[in-house]
């Protein structure tokens, strides 16, 4: 059901997360990011 074919790892939630923290993403608000391997309706 995902089609990347296997479960997220911590690591990579952890870099999702990351992108949040750094200064080049200030211009960013207001978002819900979807880290799910690309599956839709789990």
């Amino acid at each position: 059901m995902i089609p990347l074919g296997r479960p997220g790892t911590p690591q990579e939630a952890a870099g999702a997360i990351y992108m949040f923290c750094i200064p080049e993403s200030n211009y960013v608000t207001g978002q819900i990011l979807m880290c799910h391997g690309g599956g839709f309706g789990l």
